[in-house]
């Protein structure tokens, strides 16, 4: 893992994101990257149906994000790891383009979480994943 700065993670909470998140934090203390989980967050009912809603109900979508991340990233470890910088983000959007966004530098490593093996049980499965294979400009990992 020489070269990595930072490594950049989807923790959306799905069984997928926590072995990813697990796959992260070791990869990040091999490397001595700074580890940053990020939950990417879209207003109940999409874009569309938010698209002028009242400050106060932004700020009560935004802190329930951040509670999903908390809880994923306890899920996950536990506690925060000690000896490792971690940098949580919450950022609204849909999670492929936010974590590509996020994942911008050539020396950033981003992971996701690839979902089960197996057919497909719904079409939108794995899209997250395939959307940063196809257009991140850093390596991802899918795990």
């Amino acid at each position: 893992m020489t070269g990595v700065r930072r490594v950049i993670v989807g923790a959306s909470g799905s069984p997928g994101s926590l072995r990813a998140l697990r796959q992260a934090e070791d990869l990040a203390r091999r490397g001595d990257a700074t580890l940053t989980p990020v939950l990417a967050w879209v207003p109940p009912g999409g874009e569309m149906a938010a698209r002028q809603p009242c400050p106060a109900l932004v700020r009560i979508w935004h802190d329930a994000a951040w509670q999903r991340l908390w809880t994923a990233l306890e899920a996950a470890w536990g506690q925060m790891p000690a000896g490792l910088s971690v940098q949580p983000v919450v950022q609204r959007g849909p999670p492929g383009p936010v974590l590509v966004a996020f994942a911008c530098q050539p020396d950033d490593l981003l992971i996701v979480g690839a979902g089960r093996r197996g057919p497909p049980p719904w079409p939108s499965r794995g899209r997250v994943g395939r959307y940063c294979l196809a257009h991140a400009l850093c390596p991802v990992l899918a795990v």
